[in-house]
């Protein structure tokens, strides 16, 4: 047995409007439907105000005419407000939810032609999101004098699986967002990449606080910018992008800068100032070393972050700033606030969407991709073109990956390095001799910088265990001493057990990096108090 056809629409109380017989030389749009030689209505479900009782007499009457076959039900649909959004929609949601609907006997049409634009856009979203198993009718007047009585009409259907090419064209979008997102380096590692294609996603959909978490250098502050890049290519900001590392503020200082000050506000407060959040008004605010906060600075962000709204100091008067926030931070700041040193409710507030960004020595594989990079940046800046040759760019890589390297500096090492081998090299050309004075040169800078970190193996266990540590077997030794040094260089516990297992932890179906590196120090009486913090030294459980 065939389906009928329901047609679902709204009385047009301007296009539909018409009681003289010339009513019949005008296209209206309800009536025309009835006209239609290929569309065949067996019922029609038509809305209306009170007030339009009228009109919709008329209708009814003159589609019996056109159309006897069609059944017309009246359904009284009462708004205050035709243009309210969330009016309109409750309004047609809660008719939906009442209807009852027969897919499996009935066809259903919605005819989107007549009531106010804020009607058809809801319309349109209860289709879409199959509140209302319909699909769209369009009806149009023959050409632009609207003489032609009958008109044409299209169905439109809202499935959007069935078109693979546009689909397709979303998901490459996506990947070159993605890509954008990486400065255009085709990296290689895994992690890294699903992070990415997340933060892409957050980026273009979300406007709330983002958390950017890693060690100094492993590229925050490119990232938050490139986030920021992204959501100015697709019109979701106007603003500007503004930036500031919260290491660099300190007393009135900082509250000033952050939120502005009237003048004579205090000591020093010649001028007014704006702040710079007034300035990301509309933009996106990037704070860098979000933990080094005062508490005022932190109490007084909350709440410019929830309410978009603050008080400049000495100020009065409100400022309102709506901005998208990212912050950045190399520190813990769940440990930083169980120990008071940062405000919960700010951090429960800012890390809705938290990405951790790997350093340098966690991506090797990526070392490659962002060589080619930082050469390419080198000749940007100095118009000059430095290439290694076969053997250098060999000798680097196998240097730049090996578990000696430390790359404390992440890329910003990486750059430094680039930048200095490529104004050595003669004739544009980087050299075996060129790559092994560098190497010579960062690793001394690592040395110099790690302090403890690179002391000698025994002078390092014996921090730790005291005496003891002339109890342990050379195997035992070697392997302690270089966890010790990946936890001194670490910023927590998880993130020294994500270095030490780093490849093991793939082909583990529960990892746990943490609980692996507790139970491993416990195994020699250490904890990572006694590891990090350079105190009493412990005795070797035997």
């Amino acid at each position: 047995m065939p389906h009928s056809t329901v047609v679902i629409g709204m009385l047009g109380s301007t296009l539909d409007r018409g009681v003289s017989a010339r009513r019949w030389e005008r296209w209206r749009p309800t009536v025309a439907l009835g006209q239609q030689e290929d569309l065949r209505i067996d019922r029609m479900e038509l809305l209306y105000s009170r007030e339009h009782q009228g009109i919709a007499d008329t209708v009814i009457a003159d589609l019996e005419l056109v159309s006897p076959e069609t059944k017309v039900r009246r359904h009284v649909f009462e708004m205050k407000d035709p243009w309210d959004f969330e009016e309109v929609y409750a309004a047609f949601y809660d008719f939906a939810r009442s209807y009852p609907f027969d897919p499996e006997h009935e066809d259903y049409l919605v005819h989107i032609t007549t009531g106010t634009h804020v009607m058809q856009i809801c319309l349109f979203l209860l289709i879409e999101s199959r509140h209302i198993p319909a699909r769209i009718l369009q009806t149009n007047p023959a050409g632009r004098r609207q003489e032609n009585p009958v008109g044409t009409f299209g169905i439109i259907n809202l499935d959007l699986s069935r078109y693979d090419r546009l689909a397709e064209r979303f998901r490459t979008q996506a990947e070159g967002d993605a890509d954008f997102l990486k400065s255009g380096i085709a990296t290689r590692n895994t992690a890294f990449n699903t992070m990415i294609s997340r933060i892409e996603k957050v980026g273009a959909e979300s406007a709330e606080p983002i958390l950017l978490m890693g060690p100094t250098g492993a590229g925050k502050s490119r990232l938050a910018r490139l986030v920021y890049e992204l959501r100015r290519r697709r019109r979701l900001v106007q603003g500007d992008f503004v930036q500031v590392n919260c290491a660099t503020l300190r007393g009135d200082a900082a509250m000033s800068t952050l939120f502005g000050h009237r003048k004579g506000a205090f000591t020093g407060a010649a001028a007014e100032r704006t702040g710079l959040l007034r300035q990301a008004d509309g933009g996106v605010l990037f704070l860098d070393e979000v933990g080094e906060l005062g508490a005022d600075e932190q109490a007084m962000l909350l709440r410019a972050v929830e309410e978009k709204r603050f008080y400049p100091l000495g100020a009065d008067t409100e400022i309102c700033s709506d901005f998208q926030l990212i912050c950045g931070t190399n520190r813990p700041l769940e440990e930083l606030a169980a120990r008071g040193k940062f405000r919960e409710d700010l951090l429960a507030r800012i890390n809705l969407w938290t990405f951790r960004l790997p350093g340098l020595a966690e991506r090797p594989e990526d070392i490659e991709p962002n060589l080619e990079y930082e050469l390419e940046r080198v000749t940007e800046k100095t118009g000059r073109q430095a290439r290694f040759n076969r053997e250098a760019r060999e000798l680097f890589l196998s240097l730049a990956v090996r578990r000696d390297a430390a790359w404390r500096g992440n890329f910003r090492d990486l750059s430094a390095a680039v930048t200095r081998m490529s104004v050595l090299a003669g004739g544009g050309r980087i050299t075996t001799d060129i790559v092994r004075e560098e190497w010579e040169r960062m690793t001394e800078s690592w040395r110099r910088l790690g302090g403890a970190e690179h002391e000698g193996e025994e002078a390092l266990l014996s921090s730790v265990l005291g005496p003891d540590a002339r109890k342990l077997d050379l195997f035992d030794a070697a392997q302690l001493a270089c966890v010790v040094r990946v936890c001194r260089r670490a910023h927590n516990l998880s993130e020294a057990g994500r270095l030490l297992f780093a490849h093991s932890r793939e082909r583990k179906r529960n990892v746990n990096d943490a609980d692996r590196l507790r139970k491993y120090l416990a195994k020699f009486g250490l904890d990572w108090e006694s590891v990090t913090s350079f105190g009493k030294s412990r005795s070797v459980s035997n």
